[in-house]
């Protein structure tokens, strides 16, 4: 049984899903679902955890696609509407998926691929025409979903999550965020993301709330959205944040004032999936009035740690471990370290992925011996909440012996005047084993750096110091806003 779905018929007249101006209630997303798990099984008693891949906009029929192959007993694989046709073919290709379901948009791109692999393409039109058919019964332990890493250190690798760790992720969040039946959430994330299809989309459909699609995002939509009073939720990734802060600088006296009192009356704004910046927290909070909820979050965990939803909020930490999952802070020998020394991340719970798809040596090395998923996050204990440092792999600077956190350099450097924001990186030396290198977002590109350099000495200690700078227009980021270190340091 997937308790996802039979708690949808608790609420069938309710609305579920607002999309391109229509609204749907939990009844139509039922039916449609069955119109896509009977198409998909025809005559077949059980998909058998078959891969079913999908390109699809975020939208109701992205979700009765994605709960059709939950109730055919197939996995679902969903695509990025935004990723190229080779990083789809990848995909395709290690899931030795046999269909794909798309939209009439992606057909033609697609189409390709037919020959090349040999993998059919489903129109989403015919897929969920009328259809009926015995469901199976579906075990909670039965693989449900493969969402693929970013990449940043290396190929993407395939999450397999069970419908029984789905659940988990939900419910721990529900808990935490005190979800509620009246609540409406606005979706702008992208729908490939454990962020979009955990955090925002099933945590409402969990607790029988609505979920608005919107499919692209524009500022000026956002705000007017904001401004209509039927939000009670909100959450994005910081260059989102970063985004509405522009327009709302852009705007009249009278707009601003519109927009932060509109902003106010929400219950709850959660900013993840990438390090918020201390200065685009306190200017939301002074514009808004609102305090972001940061969390921490991985693929392969859905939500580990939180601040808090009713007490502290402590801006650069991410709180504390949620309900129902375990974590340990370790050194090298997996020792705990103690408070205020730096350490690796492990989780340990029933939100904790399966297994990287087809990969069994790379689950055997995620995982030490009893039981623990090696994040690959180091962080601390500060004043009794967790504070991120940074990947080990990419935020972790090793220079001259010391390990240095690029997020801390990064969050003292975008308080200087004139900086709008930066990445810092570490670039290979034969000295140092790396050397600190910074890349300014500046609005005058002729920014003096030596006069950084001899601001930060009054902030930071000396090796902390960048050797390196470059002034650019914009940063490499993934389609989660999250800046991509190893395309950057190409730059320099």
């Amino acid at each position: 049984m997937i308790q996802l779905i039979e708690r949808a018929k608790g609420f069938t007249e309710q609305e579920a899903l607002v999309s391109n101006g229509t609204s749907y209630t939990y009844g139509q997303l039922l039916e449609s679902a069955h119109y896509v798990a009977a198409h998909l099984l025809s005559g077949k008693p059980n998909l058998e955890e078959a891969r079913i891949t999908f390109l699809v906009h975020p939208s109701f029929e992205y979700t009765a696609v994605q709960w059709g192959i939950w109730m055919a007993g197939g996995i679902a694989v969903p695509l990025c509407v935004l990723h190229p046709l080779p990083s789809i073919q990848y995909v395709l290709e290690d899931t030795k998926a046999e269909m794909v379901i798309a939209h009439t948009d992606y057909i033609d791109f697609l189409s390709p691929l037919e020959k090349r692999i040999g993998v059919s393409i489903a129109s989403l039109k015919s897929i969920l025409q009328n259809r009926s058919t015995q469901l199976p019964n579906i075990d909670p332990e039965q693989r449900a979903m493969i969402l693929y890493t970013s990449g940043t250190t290396s190929k993407p690798k395939g999450v397999v999550t069970t419908h029984a760790n789905i659940q988990a992720q939900i419910t721990t969040l529900v808990s935490a965020w005190e979800w509620q039946q009246h609540d409406y959430i606005l979706n702008i994330l992208p729908l490939h993301h454990v962020h979009g299809i955990i955090n925002v989309m099933s945590c409402a459909l969990w607790s029988g709330a609505c979920c608005e699609f919107l499919p692209k995002f524009e500022a000026e939509s956002v705000w007017n959205i904001i401004k209509s009073g039927r939000l009670t939720l909100f959450m994005a990734v910081p260059t989102i944040y970063y985004k509405l802060i522009a327009f709302w600088d852009s705007a009249s006296e009278m707009a601003q004032e519109e927009m932060s009192k509109a902003a106010s009356k929400l219950r709850l704004m959660v900013s993840g999936s990438a390090a918020l910046p201390v200065p685009v927290l306190e200017k939301w909070r002074k514009i808004t009035g609102q305090t972001l909820l940061e969390r921490y979050g991985m693929t392969e965990i859905g939500m580990g740690l939180s601040n808090s939803y009713r007490g502290e909020r402590r801006p650069g930490h991410v709180g504390l471990p949620l309900p129902g999952v375990e974590m340990r802070l370790v050194d090298g020998g997996n020792k705990a370290v103690k408070e205020n020394e730096a350490g690796e991340f492990q989780i340990k719970g029933p939100s904790v992925f399966k297994e990287y798809w087809q990969k069994p040596e790379a689950t055997k090395k995620a995982f030490t011996e009893d039981g623990w998923f090696i994040t690959g996050d180091i962080g601390m204990l500060n004043n009794g909440y967790y504070k991120i440092l940074g990947r080990d792999n990419v935020d972790i600077i090793k220079s001259g012996g010391y390990k240095i956190s690029a997020l801390e350099i990064e969050d003292v450097l975008r308080k200087y005047k004139g900086v709008d924001d930066c990445a810092v990186v570490g670039l290979p030396d034969e000295e140092w084993g790396e050397v600190v290198s910074a890349c300014l977002i500046a609005r005058d590109q002729a920014i003096d750096t030596k006069k950084i350099s001899e601001w930060l000495k009054e902030q930071l200690p000396g090796y902390k110091i960048p050797r390196n700078y470059i002034i650019r227009k914009t940063l490499p980021r993934n389609v989660l806003g999250k800046v991509t270190k190893n395309e950057l340091k190409k730059m320099f």
